[in-house]
């Protein structure tokens, strides 16, 4: 028997997104978001939710860009901390020792250590009640060549995706390849198939 625990913000899996952005000095800022995802197909776009308190907020509307950085397992506690520190004190880039590469196609800064990256141009946003939702069009994913898989494009086995548990408030790894996808459903397909002559 299911269990109701109210409505709360939670769906498993969420990823840990490291927003890059610059502030009105130029100086280059990174804000970690657990609510965010691929929100269109055509054109690519990808949307992330901010409280209008945070510094980056304020970046990105003025900048009209932004980048997502896929952290990575091996960087959990540079994720974490970017998602405690405020960029109106802190230079988060110098206290971890994590790299700010200028984007050429957004006026956004990535991380180079992190070995995924979406460049985001910003196209809309939305004010939904506590948090606005900044849609970006993504114009380029960078992706370091040695976490590409033989098809030519990134491998999650090998890059390492960090997972989180929103109110619960805990990072995972990522897990073990279970089948392939639009495949692994499609006994499904001729079950109904049959049923349907």
């Amino acid at each position: 028997m299911k269990k109701s625990i109210g409505a709360r913000t939670m769906i498993f899996p969420t990823p840990v997104l490291v927003v890059g952005s610059y502030d009105k000095a130029g100086r280059p800022n990174a804000m970690t978001v657990a609510w965010g995802g691929i929100c269109c197909s055509q054109p690519p776009c990808a949307g992330i939710s901010l409280r209008k308190a945070t510094y980056s907020y304020g970046n990105i509307v003025a900048r009209k860009a932004f980048t997502i950085n896929i952290a990575t397992e091996q960087y959990v506690k540079e994720a974490d901390y970017i998602g405690i520190a405020t960029g109106k004190k802190a230079d988060k880039f110098a206290t971890t020792g994590l790299t700010p590469v200028k984007s050429d196609l957004v006026d956004a800064p990535y991380i180079k250590e992190f070995p995924f990256i979406l460049e985001c141009r910003l196209i809309r946003t939305v004010k939904i009640g506590l948090h606005t939702q900044f849609i970006g069009e993504i114009l380029d994913v960078k992706v370091d060549e040695d976490m590409l898989g033989v098809d030519g494009l990134p491998d999650i086995g090998k890059i390492k995706p960090l997972l989180y548990t929103p109110e619960i408030r805990n990072y995972y790894g990522f897990g073990s390849f279970l089948g392939k996808a639009f495949s692994i459903g499609k006994k499904y397909s001729s079950i109904l198939t049959a049923t349907r002559t």
